[in-house]
């Protein structure tokens, strides 16, 4: 408990902190206001609610970082993200030997590789992957995540189980031979798995593989014409170039019906930095345009203006929904449990398009629902745009000029590549929005993922229907609303542990392509397919149900769903 001691003494330093600083200044009535105590005592309760989750849900660490005395199996886990990182101290506390393999030199993911004002969007409550978490702050920002990522891996010994700098470049199965098992035990279709040999098989045979690199790969550089270091291409007057942006007023020159042509040979004279790359770099009193509106988008919009920018542009080629950050409506969200647009879905619609876009209701997304798409959680961004600090463009991007981003402006009800009126927004900096890479998965075998059973086609959307011992936490979604950053990880992972202990709780292949084909069916005219969007109440129930429809694995329940009954050979709680 001295983590949580030590919570309570930091939050009531920076109280005290705070309180000096305000009699300095004089500011006597924001020192005695109420709200500011009523903040103090939230967080004293905040901090005491996670002290609870940790007494009854945080399983225990190993006693020291040798090797485990009697594993129940090995496990490889590919990627040390926070996925990665708390899968592993999962497995390995419930008495399973890990090894993590890492491309880069840090563990972290892609919050490694992020700017440092980038932080949580949701309340950290609905973030705890892990149940020993303990937030300071309700929305911490990267180095905190950070911070907790890496006491996670020190606290479960996970370093000196860590291989960094080690990309993952096969996962083959290991040979009959090399295993001392029957062949029957082998075979996925008669309830066994395969075994795994990771690279060049120096670590030895593992029973598993946990797969969590994620969806955000290395940043995505989207080029244009015009942009410093492209080379020129033929552009299509009429086209996008696949990223586009909102447009404002500020800056910009008509281009009427002119044919990009004009613009040939230009090359952009000022600054290009991808959304990545805001922590150094100078924005105070330029005119910063970003393209993209997604989620990088946004807070490259806030980095921008909290940095100093004179003004922002943000170029969006779609509108998408952005919802508050407010812990009961994106729980009541997230709690939909039909992962789909349904009848009264637009009610969801209106209340936001009152409520979040009030006074700017042109900017919600047209013809896209809610449940349609990961919505953006921010509660500043519409306000900057309010306030005309931000002008948001709808318009595809057609090229770079010398001054600034050529634009094919659209109206609302339009569509990516519809005619609209072409405009330069002129900038100082141009910042690429553009997200990043979905990583590839070349790496293992192609007959895991057989025609219609590929990402986001798996069993309970995260285990090759091929082998279960293949399990991609957090690496086969495309949309969601939910977090990634949640108890799932946990669920998964002692999911996967149960079927590698139980012979007879694991699904047949044949099983788990049942399973793919009746969500399919329940879920048949979703747009964009049935397993491309689901809600956090939907992943709930299939996992409640993977226990309702086999009664042999009720006996499970309580470990799979909070973790507690198993324990390594060697402890006296081992059951």
């Amino acid at each position: 408990m001295s983590l949580v001691l030590a919570a309570y003494t930091h939050n009531t330093r920076e109280f005290i902190h705070e309180s000096r600083k305000l009699i300095r200044q004089k500011h006597y009535l924001a020192l005695l206001s109420p709200f500011r105590i009523y903040a103090f005592l939230l967080r004293f309760f905040y901090i005491t609610i996670q002290a609870f989750i940790i007494f009854f849900f945080k399983p225990p660490p190993p006693k020291d970082s040798g090797k485990l005395e009697k594993p129940l199996g090995r496990i490889a886990v590919i990627g040390a993200g926070l996925t990665g990182i708390s899968s592993a101290a999962h497995a390995i506390a419930h008495g399973f030997e890990v090894v993590i393999y890492e491309r880069t030199d840090r563990v972290g993911g892609i919050w490694a590789h992020v700017n440092k004002t980038s932080g949580l969007q949701l309340n950290s409550l609905i973030y705890r992957f892990f149940p020993g978490l303990l937030w300071t702050h309700a929305f911490p920002r990267r180095d905190e995540i950070l911070g907790e990522i890496h006491r996670v891996w020190k606290e479960y010994k996970l370093d000196s189980r860590t291989r960094f700098e080690t990309p993952v470049t096969s996962v083959k199965r290991a040979p009959a031979q090399s295993v001392d098992v029957d062949a029957e035990d082998l075979d996925p279709k008669k309830a066994g798995h395969a075994r795994w040999i990771i690279n060049d098989g120096s670590d030895g045979i593992f029973d598993a593989v946990i797969v969590t690199i994620g969806t955000c790969g290395d940043p995505a550089r989207i080029g244009f014409p015009g942009m410093p270091g492209q080379e020129e291409e033929d552009s299509d007057s009429g086209s996008s170039s696949g990223t586009g942006g909102p447009s404002n007023g500020r800056d910009k020159k008509h281009a009427g019906d002119d044919s990009p042509d004009e613009y040939e040979g230009q090359v952009y004279g000022g600054v290009v930095l991808h959304s990545s790359e805001l922590d150094d770099a100078d924005l105070e009193g330029k005119n910063v345009v970003v393209v993209g509106s997604g989620a990088s988008g946004v807070e490259a919009v806030e980095t921008a203006l909290g940095k100093g920018a004179k003004g922002t542009v943000m170029l969006a080629r779609d509108d998408k929904w952005i919802i508050p950050r407010n812990i009961f409506f994106d729980t009541a969200l997230a709690a939909q449990p039909f992962g789909r647009e349904m009848p009264l879905s637009f009610l969801w619609e209106w209340f936001l398009r009152a409520w979040q876009y009030h006074g700017i209701e042109d900017l919600s997304p047209r013809g896209k629902g809610i449940f349609e798409g990961t919505p953006i959680v921010n509660d500043v961004f519409l306000d900057h745009v309010r306030a005309g600090k931000c002008d948001y463009v709808r318009g595809d991007t057609l090229r770079f000029t010398t001054k600034g981003v050529l634009v094919n402006v659209r109206d609302k009800d339009s569509k990516p590549g519809d005619r609209g009126e072409k405009m330069v927004f002129e900038g100082d900096v141009v910042v690429l929005a553009t997200g990043f890479k979905r990583p590839q998965m070349d790496f293992l075998p192609g007959d895991l993922f057989p025609d219609g059973y590929d990402r986001p086609n798996l069993y309970l959307q995260n285990f090759c229907t091929e082998d279960w011992s293949v399990l991609l936490t957090n690496s086969a979604y495309i949309n969601a609303i939910g977090t990634v950053g949640h108890f799932h990880i946990g669920i998964y992972t002692r999911v996967l542990l149960v079927l590698l202990m139980d012979k007879g709780a694991r699904p047949l292949p044949k099983d788990m392509k049942l399973w793919v084909d009746n969500i399919r069916f329940i879920k048949s005219g979703a747009r964009g397919g049935a397993l491309s969007f689901f809600t956090y109440m939907e992943l709930t129930i299939w996992v409640l149900l993977f226990h309702v429809f086999r009664p042999d694995r009720v006996k499970w329940l309580f470990f799979i769903m909070q973790g507690w009954g198993v324990y390594p050979r060697s402890s006296k709680k081992f059951i």
